[in-house]
């Protein structure tokens, strides 16, 4: 089983909400992460307990530059971010590196798995 790890204990909030629905990832994850994929989606830090926030499945999987982000792209990753260069600065205490604009990155787009029924909606009316 594959895990997607989230270490601040605001991002738990963020992905129990739905405003978190993305990760980006410094370099190309391509070769771990594909699309249909299953993974659970933790929280805490490396050799600690992690709690499991929900099992998800990833719905896309894009190698880009830090640069070829959109807004959109970014704040599906980070509500609270939509600039290139917050996002960098953002990696860049992540990673404990710099990163810049040219560095490549993946950004992971990916769904809560919900138990139980989904129930389809259309034009805002239940069915």
């Amino acid at each position: 089983m594959y895990a997607l790890n989230f270490y601040s204990p605001v991002v738990a909030d963020q992905l129990r909400t739905g405003r978190k629905s993305a990760t980006i990832r410094l370099g190309d994850k391509s070769g771990k992460y594909k699309k249909g994929m299953i993974v659970t989606v933790l929280c805490g830090n490396r050799y600690s307990p992690r709690e499991r926030i929900f099992d998800a499945v990833i719905d896309k999987v894009e190698v880009k530059t830090l640069g070829e982000l959109s807004p959109r792209d970014i704040e599906h990753d980070n509500p609270e971010i939509r600039r290139t260069d917050e996002m960098a600065h953002f990696l860049s205490q992540l990673y404990n590196r710099e990163v810049g604009a040219d560095d490549e990155v993946t950004l992971i787009r990916f769904s809560q798995i919900l138990s139980g029924p989904v129930v389809p909606t259309f034009l805002g009316e239940d069915f």
